[in-house]
């Protein structure tokens, strides 16, 4: 490649910056209250991540503390990658979150002068007869390869400008960096027109200082090249707008890249740039983030110059917070397993009754709750019952269990009577239902419901890995469901809870059938993480040791040769994904690969989980009878009577340390997180990992 060089006239000494200190912008030097504006200069190449909603939110906090000026500013420099479609759906996610720039401006806005700017720069040397001390080009050999690139000839695409500064330097981006460059392509706003452009690190502070900006908050990776800006603002006479630095936003088990985030989509590997793994603003927010969930995580993290890489779990839990108090509390059972028939031997029909939307928010509405003499109940729920136990049925009341019908290891039947009077709901088991009614107004509706993992299975992927080798092939599972007849009213994006089971968004609503429509369409729902209180597919999977990896279920019932099986078939699957994705042999392997995970399941009683082989099994011997159990429900009992009477004070705090300290000496003592009713078992040690997962370095 032939260089063209320019010397463009200035000091390039290293100016002397301009950072704030603290994590606000109350130390931003220069700034003054209704003069300050900023700006937000994304690339429409590509839709916009989380990365990007730091950067604007930070510019839109700036403008409002000090009252000043936001600009949007699409930066339209290469027009190879960027195009109309990546320039609609950047504004619509500025607009989805809520921010309204005071002026959109293109960079291809400035064309015109920039390739003036430059070219005066390179008259100015040639009539000053400066001779090119570190190149061998003329300045008239310059301007003549400047003509063909702009032409866009053979021998202009094989030339690129540069700013002649110092090759010796220290600092790489002021080693001659290139500013233009030849590319006869056509450009989305401007046509045919131009046959060169400009590199961003040329436009960004030519445009900034012409455009008014005063201060341009930028990530620290662009740090180096604070020199190369300042430069150039020296070079031209131009007024030079303060730079402020903060650390760019990174998240484990995730990549940020638009070009590796170009792959997954072009490669089919999502289903588009709103797909729910994705950390772009449109897969987030289908999978549940709300944009003030988002708004308080970003603010949380400061305007700290630390680079640090934030768990997923963070940002859920802010969000969670922001959910929990509004969302409707609806009920769905799996039908994963039969569900149970209960019958009631007293005398009642079919009946409806009113009940809040939420326990602590009558402001969210109420519902309809169907009931009657037949009742349905999940197999996992029934499982746990006992003959002559009273159990209360989340909003109906008590329910004493009479007889328990079972087909092998099913239970197909449950007769069961009322008994409502006794309003004693402290001790006893929590079941969800629904109404086994004869009114079609009733009938349940059918539901399924997406659960999404980390499409990367590692945390951090070091600079030297090939972040291909760490893609989860196996990242959503599908759920089937029926719920009660109040929720074929949600609406795409409503966000509810699942009584028991976790918060959900609506995907797709439902809808019956009809003259139209001749098949009836579920409730798609999309499982929003919970942050640390939630799901344990969000939780970072971090290096740790064998005895610290809490054990699956026993490994009776052929579990741990399924699990082998499984991880032999996983490497497979990788393999021929690597040679052909769409082919029939992988489609097959896949095939295979899920009914094994079946199989390990019905196995088990759990989902397989990488790292976590199914343990020995137990002894009859549990940890339920151990005095840690009886003391969480004791002093469980204890922090409930004391927040009935005053949930603020000093008391009720100290009890509530206090069991929160027990449940951690629990989860200590059998690795799992303590729930009421279940029976704990101690963990198991787990073996020395081999085979695949060995020979791939994964820590289990």
């Amino acid at each position: 490649m032939v260089l063209v060089q320019s010397r463009l006239v200035g000091d390039s000494s290293v100016i002397e910056k301009t950072k704030a200190v603290s994590n606000t912008f109350h130390g931003l030097s220069g700034a003054k209250k209704g003069s300050v504006v900023v700006r937000f200069p994304p690339e429409p190449s590509g839709y916009l991540h989380i990365g990007h909603v730091k950067a604007l939110l930070f510019n839109e906090k700036c403008k409002q503390e000090f009252k000043g000026e936001l600009i949007l500013r699409l930066d339209d420099t290469n027009p190879a990658k960027e195009n109309a479609h990546f320039e609609h759906v950047i504004k619509e996610d500025i607009a989805r979150l809520g921010i309204v720039p005071d002026k959109c401006t293109h960079s291809s806005d400035h064309f015109p002068m920039l390739l003036t700017m430059y070219t005066k720069t390179m008259r100015k040397e040639r009539e000053g007869r400066q001779n090119n001390v570190n190149r061998s080009n003329t300045v008239d050999k310059n301007l003549q390869l400047w003509e063909e690139m702009k032409n866009g000839t053979k021998q202009g695409l094989k030339c690129c400008v540069r700013i002649k500064i110092d090759m010796k330097s220290n600092n790489g981006a002021m080693r001659d960096p290139t500013i233009y460059r030849c590319k006869p392509e056509e450009h989305v706003r401007t046509g045919l027109k131009y046959k060169v452009y400009p590199t961003y690190d040329f436009t960004c502070p030519i445009v900034d200082s012409v455009e008014g900006v005063t201060h341009a908050l930028r990530t620290t990776e662009y740090h180096d090249r604070d020199d190369q800006y300042y430069f150039i603002c020296d070079a031209l006479g131009i007024r030079k707008p303060y730079i402020w630095d903060y650390a760019r936003l990174n998240m484990t088990n995730t990549v940020m890249s638009k070009r590796k985030l170009t792959w997954f989509v072009d490669e089919g590997h999502v289903e588009g740039w709103d797909d729910p793994r994705l950390p772009t603003v449109r897969g987030v927010m289908r999978r549940g983030l709300t944009v003030e969930g988002l708004k308080q995580f970003i603010v949380a993290q400061g305007g700290s110059r630390s680079v640090v890489v934030m768990e997923w779990d963070k940002i859920w839990a802010f969000n969670r917070k922001v959910i929990d108090p509004i969302a409707p509390r609806l009920t769905a059972l799996d039908t994963t397993s039969p569900l149970v028939s209960i019958e009631l031997t007293d005398s009642i029909n079919d009946h409806v009754s009113t009940v809040s939307l939420h326990p602590k928010n009558a402001e969210v509405g109420t519902k309809v709750v169907l009931k009657g003499k037949h009742l349905l109940l999940e197999q996992v729920d029934a499982a746990a019952l006992k003959e002559g136990e009273i159990v209360t049925f989340v909003n109906w009341g008590n329910i004493k269990i009479g007889k328990i019908e079972k087909k092998g290891s099913l239970i197909t039947k449950i007769t069961a009577s009322l008994q409502l009077d006794n309003t004693d709901y402290k001790k006893t088991t929590k079941v969800t239902w629904l109404g086994d009614v004869k009114e079609e107004a009733g009938k349940s509706i059918p539901v399924v419901t997406a659960e999404y993992d980390h499409i990367i299975s590692k945390a951090i992927i070091g600079k030297d890995e090939d972040w291909k080798q760490f893609i989860n092939f196996d990242s959503v599972h599908y759920k089937k469901m029926v719920g009660e007849s109040a929720i074929k009213t949600l609406k795409k994006g409503d966000i509810i809870q699942i009584q028991r089971k976790g918060f959900y968004i609506v995907d797709q609503p439902y809808c019956p059938k009809s003259e139209l429509i001749s098949v009836e369409t579920p409730l798609l729902l999309i499982a929003i993480p919970g942050g640390h209180t939630g799901k344990d597919n969000e939780k970072v999977q971090k290096n740790t040791s064998p005895s610290s990896v809490p054990a699956a279920s026993p490994a009776g019932n052929g579990g741990l040769e399924l699990y082998q099986k499984i991880e032999t078939q996983g490497t497979l699957v990788r393999d021929l994904k690597a040679k052909d994705a769409k082919s029939q042999a992988t489609k097959d392997a896949i095939n295979a690969l899920l009914e094994l995970k079946k199989s390990y399941k019905e196995a088990t009683g759990q989902d397989y989980k990488p790292g976590q082989p199914p343990a020995a099994a137990a002894s009859s011997t549990t940890l339920q009878d151990s005095d840690i159990t009886k003391q969480i429900e004791s002093q469980g009992n204890v922090v409930r009577d004391l927040k009935a009477k005053d949930p603020k004070s000093q008391e009720t705090k100290d009890a509530i340390a206090k069991l929160l300290d027990l449940k951690k000496k629990f989860k200590e003592a059998t690795g799992s997180d303590y729930k009421p009713g279940a029976t704990p078992v101690p963990p198991a040690q787990v073996s020395t990992p081999s085979g695949p997962a060995a020979e791939r370095g994964e820590s289990l």
